[in-house]
């Protein structure tokens, strides 16, 4: 069942539930985008388009149509051209979109959500990544260019995205994006508008840097920190702060690994927070590093964002980031509702499942009882994966390796077993 008229292509299948009707609507009043009079494409129509392009990264907007409406041949659906999906966008803009995952935005767990809290406390972290967008001279004279060491301008013009990730669901709690320039941390620092007490913050050793830690510190909420370099600090920018060395052995098939990791956090107390717990909560700031793997290869196969302008490229990303939430709220929920741990819910199958309930328009409209499950979390919770093991691979960098090789070094990392030992070489300094 979908809605009536005009209005029947407005839909995102089971996922409409999380985002009804009425949500948009009230979205669209808000921002004052609901159309003077009705169209082939009303606003709540375009929305809905913009939301479903974010599960087919592969389609241009008309292809993206032909799904929406493709379960739909009983009604008197409207011949659209790709000039009056173009025109419908650019009438919507971009405040629509970003009010809409401002709505959605949020940790997507509750207080018994396994994995989602630690000592009491909800566990976040933050990174950048970088989205491909086209190569346009009005996009590339914002974002400026690619360069390297032999040409001062090549690839693709890129988006910073920077985004608070809540490490128990990957769910998107904020993000801000932008040009390169002046870099991640400084961006990230509008992201403290959705840090409070309560929250620890996982930080890389890109955001240990005084700026940004007197930032989070400013907030009440707590961080642990790599340290960027071999000091030993007591204090970072006046904040009282622990030091944690460890020395972090990998044993493996193919041999071992040993490395020094220093921690800096404002949890000061050693009986409370043990320095062994601190040192395996680090390894969840990788979570963020998975969220961002999802949008960039799972929803966008890697591909260049369709939009040619600025205005178009945000309001793409604000509903690529929606749509990735309106999943992660289908799984959190599923999980929730079952005692599942959100870690051994696979994402793919989330989405490939959102995809085949856009084609074929179904559950768009729930029921008197509201399942929590649904199709979706029903896909989901049938192929769970298997407990989540500590990760052992490095960052994927750009590195001095034929594709071959990498290949082969990633699959021989998958034939051994490893074991982690962490030996805590020092303890808490005294402020």
């Amino acid at each position: 069942m979908v809605a009536e008229g005009v209005f029947a292509p407005g839909h995102l299948g089971e996922l409409t539930q999380i985002a009804p009707f009425e949500m948009i609507d009230a979205i669209l009043t808000a921002c004052r985008a609901v159309q003077e009079r009705t169209r082939k494409l009303p606003a709540r129509v375009v929305v809905y388009l913009l939301l479903a392009a974010g599960l087919f990264e592969e389609c241009g907007y008309p292809a993206v149509w032909r799904k929406l409406t493709g379960a739909l041949s009983s009604l008197p659906i409207p011949q659209v051209t790709a000039t009056a999906l173009w025109h419908a966008r650019c009438r919507l803009g971009v405040r629509p979109m970003r009010a809409l995952f401002d709505l959605l935005r949020g940790p997507g767990s509750a207080i018994r959500t396994a994995g989602a809290r630690w000592a009491g406390l909800l566990v976040v972290a933050i990174d950048g990544t970088h989205l491909d967008v086209a190569d346009d001279d009005a996009v590339r004279a914002k974002l400026g260019k690619g360069s390297t060491q032999y040409t001062d301008a090549s690839g693709y013009p890129q988006v910073l995205l920077v985004a608070l990730v809540a490490c128990g669901t990957r769910a998107v709690i904020d993000a801000v994006f932008g040009p390169g320039k002046p870099g991640e941390s400084i961006l990230g620092r509008r992201l403290m508008r959705s840090l409070h007490p309560g929250v620890i913050v996982l930080l890389d050793r890109g955001f240990a840097n005084k700026g940004f830690l007197n930032a989070v510190h400013t907030t009440q909420a707590h961080f642990l920190a790599r340290c960027p370099d071999g000091s030993f600090l007591s204090r970072i920018a006046g904040i009282e702060v622990r030091i944690v060395t460890c020395e972090i052995t990998i044993a493996t098939s193919q041999g071992r690994l040993t490395g020094v990791y220093r921690l800096a956090t404002t949890l000061l107390d050693p009986r409370t927070h043990p320095a062994s717990e601190l040192v395996t909560l680090y390894h969840e700031r990788w979570e963020v590093e998975s969220a961002f793997f999802e949008l960039k290869k799972s929803m966008l196969g890697r591909r260049v964002l369709r939009a040619r302008s600025w205005p178009g490229i945000a309001q793409e990303i604000y509903a690529l980031l929606s749509t990735y939430q309106l999943i992660r709220i289908a799984i959190s929920d599923a999980a929730h509702a079952t005692g599942t741990d959100p870690d051994r819910c696979g994402f793919t199958t989330a989405l490939n499942t959102a995809r085949a309930q856009v084609i074929q328009a179904a559950n768009v409209i729930a029921d008197t009882t509201i399942d929590l499950v649904g199709t979706i979390g029903t896909a989901v919770l049938d192929t769970l994966l298997p407990t989540r093991r500590l990760r052992l691979s490095p960052r994927a960098v750009k590195r001095p390796l034929s594709r071959y090789a990498y290949k082969s070094m990633k699959a021989d990392r998958r034939t051994y077993q490893a074991t982690i030992d962490i030996e805590i070489l020092t303890g808490p300094i005294s402020p």
